[in-house]
């Protein structure tokens, strides 16, 4: 079941969600098409089982944030954050642009990706209004600039459109976050 979630993951990658083929998918993971509908009944599906794993790990991600201080401490603890997020989105890469550009017409698939984007904010939200001491109703356009910078930066970033090095990448990323959503006056170091 893993290679075949892998090589779809792949195929997906390679020739976007609606091209994507099961023939392509089996013949990426060497294996049957036996095999494959031992485990999904279509495409759709195998993207179902993807996307429930892509929203846990952004979930526990979203999860796993601590306190951002306007400090070195907190550039530290969301820089962290900030390259585990951009990992998770180019592992997931695939299931999140067919999410982001509507390619997915099943519903409970596009749920679980509105529900680990849903925690994400909520949680960067939370941290952005200890930071700054502004209400959570305050920092709603906040939040969604926020994420929409995010999952744009990850996009361009996964699609191999974006810098070379990964490293200063998050450190330029982390930079803008930290400081004009935490409320530090500059990068530390």
């Amino acid at each position: 079941m893993r290679r075949l979630l892998d090589a779809g993951m792949r195929v997906f990658a390679q020739r976007g969600y609606e091209a994507a083929r099961v023939d392509d998918i089996v013949r990426a993971a060497r294996a049957s098409h036996g095999t494959f509908y031992l485990y999904f009944a279509d495409k759709e599906d195998l993207l179902r089982a993807l996307a429930v794993e892509c929203g846990e790990a952004l979930t526990e991600l979203s999860d796993s944030l601590g306190p951002v201080t306007p400090d070195a401490a907190g550039y530290d603890t969301l820089r962290d954050f900030l390259a585990e997020f951009l990992a998770t989105y180019r592992r997931y890469g695939p299931v999140l642009r067919a999410w982001m550009e509507g390619q997915v017409h099943a519903p409970e698939v596009n749920e679980t990706g509105v529900g680990a984007f849903s925690a994400l904010a909520e949680h960067l939200g939370e941290r952005i209004s200890e930071s700054t001491g502004q209400s959570a109703s305050s920092i709603r356009p906040w939040v969604q600039a926020l994420i929409a910078m995010l999952e744009r930066f990850s996009y361009v970033l996964s699609t191999g459109d974006g810098p070379d090095d990964t490293e200063a990448a998050v450190d330029a990323l982390t930079t803008v976050v930290h400081r004009g959503f935490f409320g530090a006056s500059r990068s530390p170091g």
